[in-house]
């Protein structure tokens, strides 16, 4: 019987794993009967299941095989869910029908699941002429924010966060404005960005060479190559954002070089994909398979690893065929190649059990090493299934010239010249998140140890909370073994190491891994500029095909961290309470109106506050207007949100739930941007309110360039009429027409 490690994982399986009818009503009793639905689900494709089931079986108990967490929440429960993690999204054409079929079909493939990633370089850039109807484009980065509303509306929908990926070419006009996007934090935050970096930018970097910025052969402007990767590098050093995906080097490596053209990956990077591609993931659990760790004679058994890996790379080719798909193109594209990514998980947690300390170039050889034993397993796995079932449809021997197959050892290279691959590639090291904590917190992916333990503070049903401690996998074991003996020096955490330590481990896996690798390379706080861009550099001097890092910073913070959580100064005089505060029989607020375009009738908005500890706070809003056809749901959203203010707390979270709601009839362009839905506007009312009256810092939630926001102004200075055009609200009248300033739209009355 398979036992949890840690208490978190085993609330991890219950939270997100564990099948569950539609009451709440548990299906799976324990994970060991979570293993045997995924088992009998996989071996189902099988001429015989029976003879396949045992093996699947066992792969997975002990937590040694983690596929990814849509097969675990979802195989066996005949839900329409999708297997796959990730997809790339089909190529956007260059027209506002295109552009709106495509975001159709990622709002479906967000239902189902599946994080996306898209392109945006096919978009022409802002200011660019749209023939036809006299008027300029308004730029991929527009377009984008429709994106990012649509996917925090799926989100809300359901459990799971959604998750986008957008990347924009070096060569694109409008590449400087998506490098600095994510200077607001409060735009595109369902979405990580990346610059599709090409081997002649690289050449033109080092050579302090012009850069042209082109769409459709014609040149917008030139650059100097130089000064635009060092925009790219501060904004990375600012606020996080973007990464760079060295595109070409991925082209050339690609297996299906002769088959596709990819410009695109999923969300976290792992699996650059063509358009309609399916990213499907499966981990080996290396902290699993140490043998005697912490010993001399500690060490992962190469056999042991080639036959996980093989009845691995069976299990998953299965999940091709018993997935649904949320559109048929990803069928025909996931059945034609039938990708998959088989990675590793608790990396760093082996290495320490082996007495190896991560980034050091004895651990990027056992590294390289372990691998390499994956690798060669899983193309001999492959080409055995292709001779048994067929290959893929699309092989062709051109995939022989691939790179990597030539690292291959020689028996694996003459069994896939003879039998072809059932799978045109099959390697790829993803993040593993919740799938780690399920295996009793092991290291996620090739990360390095976070944090050695940490207080974690669990939030309990009467609103109090209870603190537990996590300890990382080989921590507890370390522990379970020697007690409170002080932990080798092997052990190391992610503080402990340099950004040159990271790139050493991403470039010796990257060797023997035919796709890519999702890692975040953490810096710290006070590392220079400079120093900073080296990591780049060496990143591609050392052959990754992608960056990512992560240095703490103001509009960000510290994603993570292990001592106590620093209280927000604007939330310093927050009041949390459990049950409802009393109302004060008269209380001071303000009155704001919003216009919405193409509205008859106006919003007028009332918040009301309340002053607990010297703090002023919000306690209740009213929401009216001469328009009936908005009765009911005001009157039901008030009631909402003022029994959400009157709980206390840090009740802003109000305005991001308000913000992301996406009508389906169609937002508004509101002051040159575009505002989701009039509830997303009335969110904005909230937060200038909030930010008005001290209870959020000055412009927490992006407040400064927010429409929505700057368009509710107090009753007291109600604005001119919204133009029907653009939204704006600087119209006045002129000869006896109404004119708008900002676009020119004249309507005579």
């Amino acid at each position: 019987m398979s036992d949890f490690a840690a208490p978190i994982a085993e609330q991890i399986w219950d939270m997100k794993y564990r099948l569950k009818q539609a009451d709440g009503t548990p299906v799976d009793a324990d994970i060991d009967a979570t293993w045997d639905r995924i088992a009998a689900a996989l071996a189902a494709p099988e001429a015989d299941p029976a003879a396949w089931r045992p093996r699947f079986r066992e792969a997975l108990q002990d937590f040694r095989f983690l596929p990814a967490g849509r097969i675990v929440a979802g195989a066996g429960t005949e839900r329409a869910v999708t297997l796959f993690n990730c997809f790339v999204m089909g190529t956007i054409e260059d027209s506002m029908s295109g552009i709106f079929d495509a975001l159709r079909e990622a709002a479906l493939t967000l239902q189902q699941g599946g994080g996306i990633g898209y392109d945006f370089s096919t978009i022409r850039p802002k200011g660019a002429p749209v023939s036809g109807v006299a008027a300029d484009a308004s730029g991929p980065l527009s377009f984008m924010d429709v994106w990012d509303g649509m996917c925090r509306t799926i989100m809300s929908a359901g459990s799971r966060r959604g998750a986008m990926m957008a990347v924009l070419r070096c060569d694109h006009p409008d590449v400087l404005d998506f490098v600095a996007a994510k200077s607001d934090p409060a735009r595109l935050r369902m979405f990580n960005l990346s610059v599709l970096v090409t081997d002649p930018f690289m050449e033109a970097v080092a050579a302090d060479a012009d850069w042209p910025l082109v769409f459709g052969r014609r040149t917008y402007r030139t650059v100097q190559a130089r000064a635009l990767w060092d925009s790219i590098m501060r904004a990375t050093y600012d606020y996080a954002e973007p990464g760079v995906i060295f595109i070409d080097r991925i082209n050339a490596a690609n297996n299906l070089s002769y088959a596709e053209t990819i410009a695109a990956t999923n969300p976290c990077g792992e699996q650059p994909l063509p358009p309609y591609g399916a990213c499907l993931l499966g981990s080996v659990n290396l902290a699993r398979l140490v043998e005697a760790p912490f010993t001399e004679a500690a060490r992962v058994d190469g056999d042991t690893l080639a036959d996980l890996t093989a009845t691995a790379i069976r299990m998953m080719d299965n999940v091709v065929d018993a997935s649904r798909f949320p559109l048929p193109q990803q069928a025909d594209e996931a059945r034609a190649k039938r990708r998959i990514g088989l990675g590793v998980t608790g990396l760093a947690d082996a290495l320490a059990m082996c007495g190896l300390r991560y980034g050091t170039p004895e651990a990027a050889a056992a590294t390289g090493a372990w691998l390499e034993v994956l690798a060669n397993a899983a193309y001999r796995a492959s080409a055995a299934l292709a001779a048994e079932k067929g290959p893929f449809p699309l092989w062709d021997p051109a995939l022989l010239e691939a790179p990597l197959i030539a690292r291959l050892a020689p028996d694996v290279r003459d069994a896939v010249a003879a039998n072809g691959l059932r799978n045109a590639l099959l390697t790829s090291i993803a993040p593993t998140g919740t799938i780690s904590l399920l295996a009793g917190n092991v290291s996620s992916g090739i990360e390095p140890i976070f944090a050695h333990e940490y207080t974690r503070k669990v939030l309990q049903r009467d609103g109090s909370r209870r603190e537990e401690i996590v300890r990382d996998y080989a921590v507890a074991e370390w522990r379970r073994l020697h007690g409170e003996t002080p932990l080798p020096s092997a052990f190391v955490s992610v503080a402990d190491l340099s950004p040159a330590d990271h790139v050493t481990m991403q470039a010796a896996a990257q060797k023997w891994v035919d796709s890519s690798i999702s890692k975040t390379i953490n810096v710290p706080a006070d590392i220079s500029f400079e120093a900073f861009k080296d990591v780049y550099l060496r990143a591609w001097d050392e052959g990754c095909k992608g960056c990512t890092t992560y240095r703490p910073n103001e509009v960000t913070g510290s994603v993570l961290s292990t001592e106590p959580a620093m209280q927000d100064p604007g939330d310093a005089k927050i009041a949390h309470a459990f049950a409802p505060l009393d109302r004060p029989r008269t209380l001071s607020g303000e009155t704001y109106k919003i216009k919405w375009p193409m509205s008859e009738h106006a919003l007028y908005i009332t918040i009301n506050d309340i002053e607990l500890d010297g703090q002023r706070r919000p306690f209740e809003i009213f929401v009216n207007s001469k328009n009936m056809e908005h009765f009911a749901w005001t009157v039901a959203l008030t009631r909402m949100i003022s029994a959400v203010f009157r709980r206390g707390g840090n009740v802003s979270f109000v305005v991001e739930e308000l913000k992301a709601v996406f009508d389906p009839r169609g937002g508004a362009w509101v002051q040159g941007r575009y505002v989701p839905s009039i509830l997303a506007a009335i969110g904005g009312v909230i937060e200038r309110h909030m930010v008005a009256t001290g209870f959020l810092a000055g412009e927490g939630l992006g407040l400064k360039d927010d429409p929505a926001a700057a368009a509710a102004k107090p009753s007291t200075t109600p604005p001119g009429p919204a133009c029907p055009n653009c939204g704006s609200l600087d119209v006045h009248m002129a000869e006896g027409c109404a004119t708008c300033a900002n676009c020119g739209f004249s309507k005579c009355g």
